[in-house]
């Protein structure tokens, strides 16, 4: 398994790829944004919007490829372009694809975004989840620190209200 950083979104495997990989984690039932089932036209204007901020310089963008050159895991730094938030950066996206999953890779992922942004002289890391999902022990047992939650953050497809949990990191 081998992380890199994505730097263009031109190439139509790579973006075959990305769009397998959110497919695959909303229909699974991943909090990423999205209700399942995911369409091609939310996938597609999804990566467009990444592609452009790829391409501005404002999102770091790294994937884990197998050995076959699959994409099977993904994960975004948003660099804060404020004037006060030059040392901070938020943790997005962090997807693994489900036949990929409890075999470390989301650990090593968050770690290569983490070295990412040590590179780009960010000191500050942030992220949110989805309340009671898998992730929450992932990042607590990464080092992240949970500031709290925030009830009724989101909303699912059926209406329902769930709380996100907020954490932060220093490094």
């Amino acid at each position: 398994m081998t992380i890199t950083e994505i730097r263009s979104l031109d190439d139509p495997r790579v973006l075959a790829g990305l769009w397998a990989l959110l497919e695959d984690s909303v229909n699974g039932g991943a909090s990423v944004g999205f209700h399942p089932p995911l369409g091609a036209p939310a996938n597609a204007a999804y990566w467009a919007g990444v592609a452009e901020q790829v391409k501005s310089g404002a999102t770091v963008l790294l994937a884990a490829g197998n050995d076959d050159g699959e994409l099977v895991g993904t994960v975004q730094l948003a660099l804060c372009p404020k004037q006060n938030g030059p040392h901070r950066a938020e943790v997005q996206k962090l997807l693994v694809h489900s036949a990929h999953r409890r075999r470390g890779l989301g650990r090593r992922l968050l770690a290569a975004a983490e070295e990412r942004a040590r590179a780009l002289g960010r000191t500050l890391l942030v992220l949110d989840t989805l309340e009671g999902r898998e992730a929450v022990p992932l990042y607590l047992g990464a080092g992240w620190i949970e500031v709290g939650r925030i009830p009724g953050y989101t909303v699912e497809a059926d209406g329902s209200r769930h709380a996100t949990v907020v954490f932060y990191k220093p490094l």
